[in-house]
């Protein structure tokens, strides 16, 4: 780039910060360099001096002088997945609700939602399947654990992404889980309100409680149980750690099955009862960007449906289990 140009802000980088606009689109411009350019004047909106954590508004014009050459880098890994029509057709399968600023998908259990060092496939390198008719992939606003299924939402566009982002960080969505779980929940309904730290390293990463950690909160309600102690649970996360529905479980005495990893022996059932985990995001209302709530229910994977059908629990309960909670 040998000149200076007047770029404008498009609805896509609607409320963005100015440094933030250079990283999304132009990579290769140093953080250094960028803030010498900030403080001397040379970039500049709607012709003003500004400082690197302006908010931008649409129809502005940013001011970009040379930035000289891009330094030499060495490659980055590419984190997409080379999509096959039988992908696309897969992921595609997964969508529960579609509109102009979301995607919603039921994700399946054993999927991770990014890729790590033993994760060859994963939802974040499939997302391509996911443009339709946009230019922008959808992006990830939150997460689940590998093996946890349910409601995954994502973003159609950056401004979007932004929007929910801030919610999720904001505690102003509302999340409910189902749960199987080994043992009888006392009381049958509460409020688990117990610090967790982490330990271990990334890949053996586990949660503990500690009064030297990070304040978590889980409420519950009991929905149903079956001989001799089997239990179904809603859960509604308030903070969002790591791990943090297990490790709660578990340390309340009523692990959820399939979870070894903090429940042990007691995580699975003699039986019939599969071995995977029964932990699903059943539900979930998110503030919309222009306004209302987004409100998505998943049905449960293939085998909590066996699971509930061998127990004889209604997989279709009408009731909100924490309709009379007040947070």
């Amino acid at each position: 780039m040998t000149d200076v140009v007047q770029v404008t802000v498009d609805a896509d980088d609607d409320g963005i910060r100015l440094d933030r606009w250079f990283k999304r689109h132009y990579p290769d411009l140093p953080r250094g360099r960028l803030e010498k350019l900030l403080r001397t004047g040379q970039i500049r909106v709607d012709g003003k001096r500004s400082k690197n954590n302006v908010r931008l508004e649409t129809g502005q014009t940013v001011r970009v002088p040379p930035l000289g050459p891009a330094p030499d880098k060495p490659a980055k890994k590419n984190n997409t997945i080379r999509l096959s029509d039988e992908d696309r057709y897969e992921v595609r399968s997964w969508v529960i609700h579609q509109d102009d600023d979301v995607i919603v998908l039921n994700k399946p259990p054993g999927l991770p939602v990014q890729g790590g060092t033993k994760s060859v496939r994963h939802l974040d390198g499939l997302l391509d399947g996911l443009r339709f008719d946009r230019p922008h992939r959808p992006r990830l606003v939150h997460r689940l654990d590998k093996d946890t299924s349910g409601v995954l939402v994502l973003a159609r566009s950056p401004s979007v992404a932004g929007s929910l982002t801030a919610a999720f960080r904001g505690r102003s969505v509302r999340k409910t889980y189902w749960a199987l779980v080994n043992g009888i929940a006392r009381p049958r309904r509460g409020k688990i309100d117990r610090p967790l730290a982490k330990s271990g390293a990334r890949w053996a990463e586990r949660m503990y409680v500690t009064e030297d950690g990070d304040r978590a909160i889980t409420y519950y309600t009991t929905l149903d149980t079956a001989p001799p102690r089997v239990s179904w649970l809603a859960l509604m996360p308030v903070t969002g750690r790591t791990h943090q529905l297990r490790a709660h479980c578990a340390d309340i005495g009523v692990p959820i099955v399939g979870d070894g990893k903090y429940g042990g022996a007691e995580a699975f059932l003699e039986g019939s009862v599969s071995r995977k985990m029964h932990l699903h995001a059943r539900e979930i209302r998110v503030p919309r960007p222009g306004g209302g709530t987004l409100h998505v229910t998943a049905p449960l994977p293939d085998h909590m449906q066996k699971t509930w059908a061998f127990f004889g629990f209604d997989p279709n309960p009408q009731d909100d289990p924490f309709e009379e909670l007040e947070l």
